[in-house]
């Protein structure tokens, strides 16, 4: 099977959720990505089902509201948060449900994230896609360590991973070797690019210095069948149509570079 090539509904920020389904159906993407966040919208499993209709475009995947900015979206419990990304994905037809290891202070969650994530599995049904972090570096040289248990999840036993290409960029490690430590756990990618700096840049892929095109043809060899997700920042677009423009050129990229050997 080919893998979904989705949009994440994050990259149309400052736009809404409901844009990102038009965006996604006029271009010709496969499916979305739906992140739970401080777009209302994005919190209601029946608006999501029903922009899901209208676009007739399908929901891959939710990512679980576990950034900084979205602690308080449903509720302050992370375990009660994954529940209710699972619930959603269930509703939407989505079979992953991508999750940021816990931040360090979060001490009882991050002591028992990784049994716990396997718990939610084996309970919901639902792939949780433990996504790759970085060090958070104020400068090239020094970085500090702010998750539990840690921001590689190939050196965990996750049963499926994330990776994405601007945390790896941040964190300058290797998207194609961590790619390979995966092996069959990797299910789901957050295609973007980065160029080593401190900042989490989410460039369109193929404008950074990360191996972007390498990944693709890589992933396509071993006939990845997951999700392939652009995640991109076009927060600094000027209008519409060169937010479209970026959002086109990122799924145009993908097809140019995962070419699966039954079509090479």
């Amino acid at each position: 099977m080919a893998p979904l090539i989705g949009l994440s509904t994050a990259s149309v920020y400052p736009e809404s959720t409901a844009h990102a389904f038009t965006y996604a159906a006029q271009l010709g993407y496969d499916a979305v990505e739906v992140m739970v966040g401080i777009d209302a919208l994005s919190q209601q499993i029946a608006a999501i089902k029903q922009l899901s209709e209208h676009h007739e475009i399908p929901v891959c995947a939710v990512h679980a509201p576990c950034l900084l900015i979205t602690q308080r979206v449903w509720g302050t419990d992370p375990w009660g948060k994954l529940e209710r990304s699972a619930d959603m994905a269930h509703e939407l037809d989505a079979d992953v449900v991508v999750v940021h290891p816990p931040f360090r202070w979060q001490r009882d969650y991050a002591r028992e994230f990784v049994q716990g994530i396997e718990g939610l599995e084996q309970s919901t049904g639902v792939a949780f896609a433990v996504e790759n972090m970085y060090p958070w570096r104020a400068s090239q040289k020094r970085g500090m360590e702010v998750y539990l248990p840690g921001w590689d999840p190939s050196e965990e036993d996750y049963a499926n991973a994330t990776i994405d290409l601007s945390h790896a960029a941040v964190a300058h490690s290797d998207p194609v070797e961590m790619a390979r430590r995966l092996g069959d756990r990797l299910r789901h990618i957050h295609l973007t690019d980065g160029t080593g700096s401190a900042k989490d840049e989410h460039l369109v892929p193929g404008r950074g210095t990360q191996p972007a095109a390498e990944l693709m043809r890589y992933l396509a060899e071993r006939e990845f069948s997951g999700h392939i997700v652009l995640e991109i920042n076009t927060r600094k677009a000027g209008n519409a149509e060169q937010r479209r423009a970026d959002l086109a050129e990122s799924l145009q990229f993908v097809r140019e570079h995962f070419v699966a050997r039954s079509t090479a």
